[in-house]
């Protein structure tokens, strides 16, 4: 018995079980790296326009020789652009080189208010990011249907919503998101947030399944031992570990030997379920990835992680 290559989406179509991930792979590589990674049998690749890297991503699509129907591309709306989401879409479109997504994802539930410091991640006089505090992130949803209605995008999703975001989206959305991308690893594995989203029959994709730069995951002498019970690396556990679970799973990495051994999964048994499942809850619970918007995102473990521009817990809304 196998771990599953794909799964469906709540729109009737396949999104392969492992994508590359492109976020913070440094400019100049990225070309390559997708190219080797088509090349290599991925047919998934996961990009936003926060990035930078769409043009070198559609060149390295371009290059691989790989037909545009038999590849599923994903991007992103940004955090300055919702309530521009036409707008953005166009640009992800244009740097890509296709006419459509696979996929297109809102990136963070957090408006940002662009002006003369920057467009993408633009600050207060006080250095704290300039968060719109009154906008309604219905808003933004009802442009993303509105994309996908166009045919412009194939379906559309959410990215780093936690359940309170969720719940209050779902009092006004005609189209349930196919996704919800979030930072999933044995030391953030969000269980309560992936059986409200299986019930919801949103898909969970992770992001840094093996916990970005730094991060100890690789070093873990539990999932060293696993490792080795199952004559695997470490990698290889964790980004299996996501795939046993029904977890999309998106690996980054610009090294080709990693790109091709990224895509290698393997098929765990309940033992080891079971102790990737409990590593969490024993200590081991951290996160990765957490931006200073000054926001509170609805995660139960997001305070104490560093945000340290978030609200008070009292101040807690699921306005963004």
């Amino acid at each position: 018995m196998s771990a599953p290559t794909e799964f469906k989406l709540n729109t009737g179509t396949v999104i392969p079980s492992v994508g590359l991930g492109t976020w913070q792979a440094p400019p100049g590589h990225v070309k390559e790296a997708v190219k080797h990674a088509l090349k290599s049998g991925y047919r998934h690749i996961d990009c936003a326009l926060i990035c930078k890297s769409g043009d070198e991503v559609g060149q390295g699509i371009k290059e691989s020789g790989i037909p545009r129907s038999e590849l599923f591309i994903t991007s992103k709306l940004w955090n300055t652009y919702h309530d521009r989401a036409s707008e953005s879409l166009e640009q992800s479109l244009k740097s890509l080189g296709t006419d459509y997504l696979d996929l297109y994802l809102i990136h963070w539930p957090v408006r940002l208010v662009p002006n003369e410091t920057s467009n993408l991640l633009p600050t207060n006089p006080d250095g704290s990011r300039s968060v719109d505090r009154e906008w309604n992130q219905q808003e933004t949803w009802k442009q993303m249907e509105a994309l996908h209605a166009s045919g412009k995008v194939k379906a559309i999703g959410v990215s780093n919503w936690s359940i309170p975001y969720l719940e209050d989206l779902s009092k006004t959305w005609k189209v349930v998101p196919a996704i919800n991308q979030v930072e999933l690893h044995p030391y953030n594995p969000q269980h309560d947030l992936k059986k409200y989203c299986d019930d919801k029959g949103i898909l969970l994709e992770a992001y840094c399944p093996l916990g970005s730069t730094g991060a100890p995951l690789l070093k873990d002498e539990q999932l060293i031992k696993i490792a080795e019970k199952n004559k695997v690396s470490v990698a290889t556990i964790c980004i299996s570990y996501q795939v046993n679970r029904g977890v999309v799973v998106l690996p980054k990495s610009v090294t080709p030997e990693r790109i091709a051994d990224n895509l290698k999964v393997i098929k765990l048994d309940d033992e080891d379920m079971k102790t990737l499942d409990g590593m969490a809850a024993s200590g081991k619970q951290q996160r990765v990835n957490t931006p200073l918007f000054g926001w509170d995102l609805g995660f139960h473990d997001w305070y104490g992680v560093g945000n340290k521009n978030a609200p008070s817990a009292d101040a807690v809304t699921v306005k963004a």
